[in-house]
């Protein structure tokens, strides 16, 4: 077995520990023999196991590998075609701009699946936005650098749009419901609202891990790359395309949550190396287990839940600071 068929498959047996540590722990204790007795063949004593199991265990963690993957692997995207260390899946403002049609959701008072596909949809228009302005003024400048500051100013805009939202929301229910949206959580996931989800991130996930090779290329710098015969503006705008689906998507199911996209695609370099074929899925995979260890923790510390956004920026600054101390002789 070679040392990159190592790396995926202990990637995926923690992952596969993880998920199984999920499932037994938490408020209602699970036994092993009761856990195997359900999964396998459906029967057991205690009639509210498989309630907990199957509607709310099961769901949560597949939300939360689904929603840590994808973030993992869009950063980890981001950072190879910008060859940038510290852009992160929000670069072009689709959490703002999901974090906006969220927000004018709950003001409209849209039931839960209105405010996911608004927060779907303001993602994708505020991506949509950073590219348009970018091409109107950015063709005898540098591309890459246009597209960045579009992104920061999409960004700045949609976030003073949600300032609005807050200030012109009802104090006692439509404020607090935006709040503890923009936190991020996957208390409230229903099964039934997976497979649409996994169907976008399946759906963008799968060019990006098919362009490993090619942001290797680029990695080199766009001259070299255009040299190799890669036709870098349509790879850029694959990437850019793919990666705001997956970020969305997930966004729009369980709010915002950061440094998972930042933080995750360093760990996976450290461990992969730079060979974005294979640093790819090994970032998928460790932000599909770093988000389900972060949502074991918000849900276990205290009797009630701590939004799962605040316990990944209290744990991704202090790991990133490590990280970048691990990585501080290498370059990028």
């Amino acid at each position: 077995m070679t040392r990159n068929s190592l790396i995926v498959s202990g990637c995926i047996l923690l992952l596969l520990v993880a998920a199984v540590f999920s499932l037994q722990n938490g408020r209602y204790p699970v036994s092993g023999t009761q856990l195997l007795s359900l999964l396998l063949d459906g029967r057991c004593e205690d009639p509210h196991l498989h309630t907990v199991i199957y509607n709310i265990r099961l769901p949560r963690i597949i939300a939360a590998i689904t929603v840590g993957g994808a973030l993992s692997l869009a950063g980890a995207a981001y950072q190879g075609m910008f060859r940038n260390p510290m852009v992160s899946p929000d670069i072009l403002g689709v959490s703002s701009g999901a974090g906006f049609g969220a927000a004018l959701a709950i003001l409209l008072s849209l039931p839960v699946a209105g405010v996911q596909a608004s927060a779907f949809a303001g993602g994708i228009l505020a991506v949509i936005l950073a590219i348009s302005i970018s091409r109107s003024i950015g063709r005898h400048h540098n591309a890459i650098l246009v597209l960045v500051l579009s992104g920061i100013i999409i960004s700045a805009l949609f976030s003073a749009l949600i300032s609005l939202a807050k200030f012109s929301a009802d104090p006692e229910n439509r404020l607090p419901a935006i709040t503890f949206w923009l936190m991020g959580s996957l208390a409230d996931i229903r099964l039934q609202e997976l497979p649409a989800v996994l169907a976008l991130v399946a759906a963008g996930s799968l060019p990006i891990l098919l362009s490993g090779w090619r942001l290797n290329v680029l990695s080199f710098g766009e001259d070299e790359a255009k040299a190799l015969g890669i036709h870098t503006s349509r790879v850029r705008m694959i990437v850019i395309g793919c990666a705001t689906l997956v970020t969305a998507s997930v966004i729009a199911l369980s709010g915002l949550i950061g440094w998972i996209g930042l933080v995750m695609p360093h760990a996976a370099r450290m461990i992969s190396g730079p060979d974005h074929r294979i640093q790819l899925p090994v970032s998928f995979l460790l932000g599909g287990l770093a988000l389900l260890v972060f949502d074991n923790i918000a849900r276990s510390v205290i009797s009630s839940e701590i939004p799962i956004g605040i316990i990944t920026a209290l744990a991704g600054a202090p790991f990133f600071i490590l990280l970048l101390k691990l990585t501080s002789r290498k370059t990028w």
